[in-house]
């Protein structure tokens, strides 16, 4: 979807439509959610502070994000994608891959699916969406960022290698910053450049499981199949306030807050969690992380807060916390079906 939080807010503010929009909360610890592309000409992007948005454009304009519309909205988009496929994983709640490769006979190429697509999910939803069709799913995921805003680009599989060579490193997967300049001081610049990197010397640079992922997908391979299940790894929430925090009763409740809306999605999953985890980062920015594993699995509100809060407690000795705190959260880990154990 493009700049899809965005494009639903503009369905109820289409007086802004042709402006620099950005939906993000307008307080001093926000950062913005989604930005419309006239904003993001001005270079404001998805999680830049508010204040430095502002800096870039001036004129900027922010909507409050209200992420049930974007539930909803997500919910009818996917709804739409499995009316031409049943093969549909969601990688976000405004992505997906689709494999198409049984659907030919019914719709037409793949590219003629891309169309249709298109236009029923704008029909019936007045959002816009980009489309990358390929071989692979790395591929196609790179298409589609290509192909935005609201277009389609077909990469044949003849002509996978023709369109990664020229690319930026950091168009990869898995390379970060930190990836992106080891691989540069071997003068490995583009995505040609890697796939030609003999993989004895690439395990040297970024060690042997990245090496040999990232050198299949520089030279197209990627096996991977479109998996229609997705299996949730840890569940959480964090609170980021919008004033420092050092008063212990209020860290607590908060914790409580999180706690329950962790404990009622592990409940609505039908999971239970072996691990707890607590992230606090103070007002200097240190971000800090503490975890206990549990005799027995739980998503029991009473016990995920209990855990929580005694993690928290080994952080503030004298029942204080060493310094005034700008974001607390708390995640489920190690999920297992509930009642498995």
């Amino acid at each position: 979807m493009d700049a899809f939080f965005v494009s639903v807010e503009l369905l109820d503010r289409p007086e802004l439509r042709g402006l620099p929009v950005a939906a993000a909360h307008d307080t001093s610890r926000s950062v913005v959610s989604s930005a419309s592309y006239e904003a993001r000409k001005f270079g404001v992007r998805s999680a830049m502070p508010i204040a430095r948005a502002r800096q870039l454009c001036p004129q900027i304009v922010f909507v409050t994000p209200v992420f049930e519309k974007y539930r909803v909205a997500s919910r009818a988009v996917m709804g739409i994608f499995r009316e031409f496929t049943p093969l549909v994983e969601p990688l976000s709640i405004d992505e997906a891959f689709l494999d198409v490769a049984g659907s030919v006979g019914l719709f037409g190429p793949p590219i003629e699916i891309a169309r249709q697509i298109k236009e029923r999910v704008f029909q019936e939803t007045r959002l816009p969406l980009s489309v990358g069709l390929a071989g692979t799913k790395f591929v196609a995921k790179l298409a589609s960022q290509r192909a935005k805003p609201e277009g389609i680009l077909e990469i044949p599989p003849a002509r996978t290698l023709e369109f990664l060579q020229p690319l930026p490193i950091k168009a990869m997967w898995g390379v970060g910053a930190a990836t992106e300049r080891a691989l540069k001081t071997r003068a490995i610049h583009t995505v040609g450049d890697l796939a030609r990197e003999p993989l004895a010397s690439l395990r040297q640079i970024v060690g042997n499981a990245s090496a040999e992922r990232l050198h299949d997908l520089a030279n197209g391979r990627d096996a991977r199949d479109v998996e229609t299940t997705r299996v949730e790894k840890s569940i959480g929430h964090e609170e980021t306030f919008a004033v420092d925090v050092a008063d212990t009763a209020e860290l607590e409740r908060e914790l409580l807050r999180l706690s329950t809306r962790t404990s009622e999605r592990l409940r609505d999953a039908g999971l239970e969690a072996r691990t707890i985890a607590i992230k606090v980062r103070w007002d200097t920015f240190e971000t800090v992380t503490r975890s206990r594993t549990l005799q027995e699995p739980t998503n029991a509100t009473q016990r995920v807060y209990r855990t929580a809060r005694e993690l928290f407690a080994a952080l503030a000795p004298g029942g204080r916390p060493p310094r005034p705190v700008r974001l607390i959260g708390v995640r489920a880990e190690q999920l297992i079906p509930a009642g498995s154990e």
